[in-house]
């Protein structure tokens, strides 16, 4: 027997209609209740973490997720949290780092319309999503969704309403899901750490997994935007740990910012303020030294770069280094570079 334990956070796929709009308000079992038969060699609880909209979703509920996998670990086979899927993707990213090396599927799923509807995506979801975490060969955090399993390091939100809404960025999807059977293109070998704590066994890799249950929420993120004015960059550095700029194509720092965001810099050590340069295109991830404006920050200070990084992937992998206090900067360049859960392909 499989055992599958489901946490519920609330989000579309548990909403019902409101006179102000959808609102969450279906406990676990009402969503079980509407789901055909699951197969008699799979058993499943549920257990209810919180009640929200995914858009209020803070640190705090990510560490709240990882300590309950933690604390039910050794009692179930795998896990399915269903989540909103507004904030997902940085769920699924910051789950990958809490978590790591788990041998035991942790599986993020939702839905574009609620479970309650005529018409929904929400069964399939939340079926698949059983199917691949009561499947012996699956393993770590990923985001089942519209029949694609993606790396929980490299899914984003694309779509707003339509049900494909998740792409794997960068990365091939793990699997897809079509009509009960799973087909693969990654292997579990893909998920092994070189390295790590893990052995092999004929022929098997065996791991332990890892548990972290801080994180350092003082990560922000800055869009660059034509005709941003310079003076905010200093109070997000008075008030923030780490900052990641979200800049042009391939990457770097327009004159307009460049004086005041090097007279910031040159006032803390690099392990005191860590910036991160990343990209605003979806695709193919930052190239800073393409073009001048690039060269010229990345020759003048020590910064990390994301390349290949989500977004999502990068600012979670922040808040997870930098909850270890007092470390220096090589350190941090360190872990920001060493590849977790296929977060990261050029370092």
């Amino acid at each position: 027997m499989t055992r599958i334990l489901i946490l519920t956070t609330g989000g579309t796929i548990a909403s019902v209609q409101s006179p102000d709009g959808l609102v969450p308000g279906i406990t676990g079992e009402q969503l079980l209740a509407y789901l055909p038969q699951i197969g008699p060699d799979i058993d499943i609880e549920i257990r209810s973490l919180f009640h929200i909209d995914s858009t209020d979703m803070q640190p705090e509920h990510w560490v709240g997720m990882a300590e309950a996998i933690r604390d039910h670990y050794d009692s179930y086979d795998g896990f399915v949290i269903c989540h909103g899927t507004d904030t997902m993707a940085y769920t699924a990213a910051v789950l990958s780092y809490l978590i790591r090396d788990s041998e035991k599927p942790i599986v993020l799923t939702g839905a574009q319309r609620p479970i309650g509807f005529e018409i929904t995506d929400a069964k399939s979801n939340l079926q698949d999503s059983i199917l691949y975490a009561a499947d012996s060969r699956s393993r770590g955090v990923q985001i089942v969704f519209a029949g694609k399993v993606i790396a929980g390091t490299r899914a984003r939100k694309v779509r707003s309403m339509s049900y494909a809404a998740f792409a794997s960025i960068n990365l091939p999807e793990i699997a897809l899901i079509n009509n009960g059977q799973i087909v693969r293109y990654l292997t579990d070998e893909a998920f092994c750490k070189p390295g790590g704590s893990g052995s092999t066994s004929g022929g098997a890799y065996q791991r332990q997994a890892s548990f972290c249950t801080e994180i350092d929420p003082n990560v922000f993120l800055l869009k660059l935007t034509p005709g941003m004015k310079p003076d905010l960059l200093r109070e997000i550095f008075r008030l923030y740990d780490a900052i990641v700029i979200e800049s042009f194509g391939a990457g770097g720092i327009p004159q307009s910012l460049e004086q005041t965001l090097f007279e910031e810099l040159r006032k803390y050590r690099p392990e005191e303020k860590v910036l991160a340069m990343t990209t605003q295109v979806t695709y193919e991830g930052s190239h800073l030294e393409t073009y001048e404006v690039g060269r010229r920050i990345a020759d003048a200070f020590q910064i990390l770069e994301a390349r290949d990084m989500t977004l999502e992937a990068a600012m979670a992998k922040l808040m997870w280094i930098l909850a270890d206090r007092d470390q220096s900067w090589e350190e941090i360049r360190r872990r920001f570079y060493e590849p977790v859960a296929l977060d990261i392909l050029t370092a």
